[in-house]
């Protein structure tokens, strides 16, 4: 365990703690899709920094000070879980979800997120879509597209842009945070064998009556041809 709070890890910090062996979150009874998630949500940045310390209305501090204590802590200061520390979780998770197999079984990471953010600590959803004229609330966006033959090695940024697109999606306001979940078929298939990671992301095109340019003239546009 590390009570001692650390900063999340930055530029070359980063490459010196997370680069080599034995360094992430180590796997253990098909936990990748937690560790996965814990990673990428905790190892570089604090934008979701509230889970770990604030007092939510619903929030359950046990789950909340192993999460802090005995995962994101570790992670930060020396690089490395142990997978004791994510069983321990997972095994608070089964006791307190309505779910039993969280101990041994593989998950989706929304699964995952939306036990640990809504129902144990009680946080309020972090994006708002736009459908057909309905409002949905949710923590995180799964990519879900046909297969592009045009994209061979695609970035994150086409991805999100061809899903919103195809799914009549729009954001309804800019996130605090924008957890998205890549496009994966289980074991045997994957539609993509690479996916190059989009360092920024312009969510301009994706917000619900955000001003922007037209195309030929360059005022501000008043109509969008899908």
């Amino acid at each position: 365990q590390a009570p001692d709070n650390f900063p999340p890890l930055r530029k070359e910090a980063a490459v010196r703690v997370l680069r080599g062996r034995m360094k992430g979150i180590q796997g253990h009874c098909n936990s990748c899709y937690m560790d996965a998630a814990l990673f990428s949500l905790f190892s570089c940045t604090s934008v979701l920094d509230s889970m770990l310390f604030k007092p939510f209305p619903l929030c359950d501090r046990n789950v909340q000070s192993i999460l802090r204590d005995e995962i994101v802590n570790p992670l930060r200061k020396t690089g490395f879980v142990r997978a004791r520390s994510v069983m321990h979780l997972r095994e608070q998770l089964t006791e307190k979800g309505p779910c039993s197999s969280f101990t041994n079984a593989e998950k989706d990471p929304e699964e995952f997120l939306n036990l640990i953010m809504h129902q144990i600590l009680g946080i309020e959803p972090l994006l708002k879509l736009q459908s057909g004229g309905q409002e949905q609330e949710c923590y995180c966006y799964q990519i879900f597209m046909d297969k592009q033959e045009d994209l061979v090695v695609p970035d994150v940024q086409q991805l999100v842009e061809h899903s919103f697109l195809s799914s009549r999606l729009k954001l309804v306001e800019i996130p605090s945070c924008f957890i998205i979940q890549m496009p994966r078929f289980g074991k045997e298939y994957k539609m993509f064998s690479k996916i190059i990671p989009s360092l920024e992301l312009d969510i301009t095109d994706l917000l619900l009556d955000s001003p922007r340019e037209c195309c030929l003239c360059g005022d501000v546009a008043t109509l969008e041809c899908s």
